[in-house]
């Protein structure tokens, strides 16, 4: 039985077939035509293109040493079932995610030791600081929620991470157009040109970070990024001291596709980076990535947060206990807000009434 090849038109997507008059492909349905080698080498280059590959040493963490666990102690949120750890000293404290009281549960088991620390660079003050400024100057905020009060209940967390390192090689189609508009006394033009792009390289990635906690959003984690690696240090217990630390809920093996997206993503952009022709637009088509040399690390970085609760909706503001980095969402004072939209909609008003009176329509 014979095979049946069927070509997709880039412009319109419909199937493409030769044109025995013309002598190329051509597209029936907006008759753009096509060089059919062009075709015959995509598809060949496609059908040629390995799959994705990505290969992990799953050894991160390390194993406690004797006696050291049992200095850090677990805390358990009956709320939000939140665990927290702390060192020997910690006293009752409240959860950095709800704010609800925690409970002393036990000593700490169960989990790996981290490889590495990035020791916190801001202080509280300066946490307190940041915060205050930024409510300060949201008009729309709350009177209420701008208490101090609120501003001291900031806590600083280590967050645990895991971090991706690799060599990886990658293959990129892209798709790309330049677009010419040109008109005369009767009509508009527009000619659109279609181009295949490749492009292939190998790169490295170190310190991809993936956090390993559910309770911790993935999207506000990333908006406090980057963290300096360069400033990280071997673990050691006695920078928990007056801290908090998450114990993760994401073991590495879990974090992997998110770690695998991510270098594709990136190296896609690495790449895409590379095509300097002034195209109209590029567009990613297909992707090999293959991940080789893949070793993981576990790490705790430094997070300022506040997560309260307010007329029962929960805020949260995060900043990067390294760099300083703030985000975070507010409450909206219903009121200002009002009052502000009755204000606009009667200078508006007033405009159109003098409009209205200066061309005599009112």
């Amino acid at each position: 039985m014979a095979d049946i090849f069927e070509y997709k038109c880039p412009c319109c997507g419909g199937a493409v077939s030769f044109d025995a008059t013309v002598q190329k492909m051509k597209c029936p349905y907006c008759d753009t035509e096509f060089d059919p080698h062009a075709f015959m080498n995509k598809d060949q280059n496609l059908n040629n293109q390995a799959p994705d590959e990505f290969k992990w040493d799953e050894n991160a963490g390390q194993e406690w040493e004797k006696g050291e666990e049992e200095n850090m102690s677990v805390f358990v949120c009956k709320s939000c079932a939140g665990e927290i750890i702390g060192d020997a000293n910690t006293a009752a404290t409240s959860c950095p995610y709800c704010g609800n009281p925690v409970v002393l549960t036990g000593r700490l088991s169960g989990v790996l030791k981290p490889d590495f620390v990035i020791p916190f660079k801001h202080t509280k003050d300066d946490a307190k600081k940041t915060l205050k400024d930024y409510v300060s100057k949201r008009f729309f905020a709350p009177k209420d929620f701008k208490s101090e009060n609120k501003l001291e209940e900031i806590k600083g967390l280590y967050v645990p991470f895991w971090l991706f390192d690799s060599d990886t090689d990658a293959d990129v189609y892209f798709d790309a157009t330049t677009v010419r508009t040109w008109s005369d006394s009767d009509y508009n033009y527009t000619e659109t040109s279609y181009f295949d792009v490749f492009r292939s390289g190998s790169m490295r990635f170190e310190n991809i970070p993936v956090d390993g906690s559910t309770k911790m959003p993935d999207d506000l984690m990333e908006s406090i990024e980057p963290f300096d690696f360069r400033e990280a240090v071997d673990f050691g217990t006695a920078y928990l001291a007056g801290y908090l630390a998450d114990k993760y809920d994401v073991t590495m093996e879990n974090s992997i596709d998110r770690a695998n997206n991510r270098v594709k993503v990136s190296s896609e952009q690495v790449l895409r980076s590379t095509i300097d022709y002034p195209y109209t637009s590029v567009t990613t088509r297909n992707s090999s990535v293959r991940v080789h040399n893949g070793k993981a690390k576990y790490a705790l970085y430094p997070v300022w947060i506040l997560n309260t609760l307010y007329k029962g909706q929960t805020f949260t503001f995060a900043m990067n206990g390294q760099s300083g980095k703030f985000v975070g969402n507010l409450p909206i004072d219903g009121k200002k807000l009002f009052a502000v939209a009755s204000a606009v909609a009667v200078g508006v008003g007033s405009v159109v009434f003098a409009v209205g009176k200066l061309f005599g329509l009112i």
